[in-house]
């Protein structure tokens, strides 16, 4: 097996040029969307799709006494792809086997056995895949596989002009992110924390981020609420048998109760006037 590999996404200094969202669509085909007035932020792309596998947000929602003469940003930006997590949701209920890890030890969607069922699109909790009419099946961020075949690094790091996307071998990545994290807080930024960075959130992710606010303000969930779905969540599978369970016995009981109502109404019935016992 190749060398785990992994992006570390620094949105301190990503400035929302969106160059990587245009090579990520370059170099993958990808049409895109009608870009839309969306009302709620400059970003016209809104969210990752099946044409969309690299976003950047600009998140509108920082608090005005941050934005002071030289101290403050007027947005958080975040350019988001599909984290590739350790423990992937998507792999979890796929049906087919279609979603697999490669040898770079990413998570990849095969065209040709996917069968478009949408569940790894209801089981993903960073919503960033998304579902072709054209095709009939589901797509994603492929950490441009075949050009990592090829020895060549993916299209978005590769135009990213301030270095905010990183990439390399996985353990290098973290060892980046640990420093650049030590000289922010060092420089008194104490809001900024490491996302993915270790096993706390779905194992681990091979597309982490260093984050300048908490996860919740990127739209990502926090480390209580990354949980999987089925086999590796027994807790929760398990209770949601029980409840099941719960639920079909006392439905029993209910069919039960009512049977035995109707055969004692019969019987009055027939005990009453002109009925016979």
């Amino acid at each position: 097996m190749a060398e785990a590999v992994g992006f570390f996404t620094d949105t301190s200094v990503c400035i929302g040029c969106k160059a990587c969202e245009v090579a990520c669509k370059e170099w993958n085909q990808l049409k895109g969307n009608t870009p839309a007035f969306l009302a709620d932020s400059f970003d016209n792309t809104g969210r990752l799709d099946d044409q969309n596998w690299r976003h950047v947000a600009f998140i509108d929602k920082v608090p005005e006494a941050t934005m002071t003469t030289g101290n403050g940003a007027a947005w958080l930006m975040f350019s988001d792809v599909c984290k590739h997590c350790k423990h992937a949701s998507c792999m979890e209920v796929c049906p087919t086997n279609a979603i697999i890890r490669t040898e770079f030890d990413t998570v990849f969607i095969q065209q040709d056995v996917c069968n478009g069922c949408r569940d790894c699109i209801a089981a993903c909790p960073f919503g960033v895949i998304g579902f072709s009419e054209q095709t009939g099946t589901a797509h994603k961020c492929t950490f441009c596989y075949d050009r990592l075949q090829s020895g060549l690094m993916p299209a978005c790091a590769k135009v990213c002009p301030t270095q905010a996307i990183q990439f390399g071998p996985l353990g290098e990545m973290q060892k980046k992110a640990d420093a650049r994290l030590a000289t922010l807080q060092a420089q008194g930024t104490t809001q900024a924390r490491l996302y993915g960075r270790d096993e706390k959130v779905y194992g681990g992710l091979n597309a982490f981020f260093l984050l300048m606010d908490k996860p919740e303000a990127y739209g990502l969930p926090n480390e209580a609420n990354a949980v999987l779905p089925r086999r590796n969540n027994r807790s929760g599978y398990f209770g949601a048998v029980v409840t099941a369970a719960l639920g079909a016995l006392a439905g029993l009981v209910a069919l039960r109760d009512r049977g035995a109502t109707r055969r004692a109404e019969d019987a009055l019935r027939r005990s009453g006037p002109g009925g016979r016992m």
